[in-house]
């Protein structure tokens, strides 16, 4: 049983130190500036870590449940085994909004892999842990490109398929996602999304994709990770009376949708307005898009999947 009791509250003196985040590292809470990972530790030596985020907003953590049952099934398909129990995790998420007193704040939760033993090479053999913290929230883009749209471009880097690497188990294996970053930066874009092998649109560094053509919604089905965000727009567009479908998108259908938006747990839903150099909906966010993004958010100011942070627990 993960503690969480009062032997790790922070002293009058030292409140400042936690105020820009806390974290829980191998079984300890600290302040997230004292946060450390051994770089013999696999997890750095080989990006062998699996990870999930969730957002807190206005003191209130959104589709928890969620998030954690999704780390969960990432920590299983990669075979890890740390010693925290799903109630623990929530345990341990609550007590470092607690201890920051952040009341927005972007939430991380990474199992590690650790070390084997001296010329032990195989992953079963090495611990594993988690490494948890809780950050001032930051957005996928400033608030003005919100309200212009994010430029977008297709990448040359296709992305990693899936068959070597599980896109929907949450992994540190961003390779072609920063190499696809660099080419946007180079042509003026603010973000890159990436094909797949033959073609077909998967996802953008840290975003799932959507687009809008003659009123109906669509995302890509497959190589890309089923974001929460992304299942949330799922449920508006059923609420709102949209279709939408869950499908192969190609590279020349992307370019030429009516309109393009992103979904992210880094600022929920996000429109486009260029897409390869070319202009959409007069270079802002489509209306769709942003019907979209504002019931979002009024449902989440509302309560919607919420579950407030638990601050008495210093």
């Amino acid at each position: 049983m993960v503690s969480v009791d009062n032997r790790d509250t922070p002293a009058e003196g030292q409140v400042n130190q936690w105020s820009t985040g806390a974290a829980y590292l191998d079984g300890k809470f600290m302040p997230i500036a004292e946060a450390r990972v051994p770089v013999t530790d696999w997890a750095y030596r080989r990006s062998d870590v699996v990870y999930d985020v969730v957002s807190v907003w206005d003191g209130v953590f959104f589709r928890l449940d969620d998030h954690i049952a999704r780390f969960r099934r990432s920590i299983e398909r990669y075979r890890f085994t740390p010693k925290e129990t799903d109630e623990e995790i929530r345990e341990i998420l609550h007590k470092l909004m607690a201890l920051s007193g952040l009341r927005s704040a972007y939430v991380a939760m990474d199992c590690l892999r650790g070390q084997a033993g001296h010329g032990i090479r195989h992953p079963a053999k090495a611990r594993n842990y988690l490494a948890c913290y809780a950050a001032p929230f930051s957005t996928l883009v400033p608030a003005e490109k919100v309200e212009r749209g994010m430029h977008m471009m297709i990448s040359s880097t296709p992305r990693i398929p899936h068959e070597c690497v599980d896109a929907t188990a949450k992994n540190f294996h961003w390779g072609d996602m920063n190499i696809s970053m660099f080419e946007a930066e180079e042509k003026g874009a603010d973000f890159p999304v990436l094909l797949d092998l033959n073609g077909n649109v998967t996802e953008g560094p840290g975003f799932n994709v959507f687009i809008v053509v003659d009123g109906v919604v669509a995302t890509p089905d497959y190589n890309m990770l089923e974001g929460i965000s992304r299942r949330s727009v799922l449920e508006l567009c059923e609420e709102l009376g949209i279709k939408v479908e869950a499908r192969k998108i190609s590279a020349q259908e992307f370019r030429d949708a009516d309109e393009i938006f992103v979904t992210s747990t880094a600022g929920g839903v996000i429109g486009v307005s260029r897409i390869d150099g070319r202009i959409m909906n007069n270079d802002r966010p489509g209306p769709i898009s942003e019907k979209i993004r504002e019931t979002y958010w009024n449902k989440r100011k509302s309560g919607w999947h919420g579950e407030p942070a638990r601050y008495d627990q210093r």
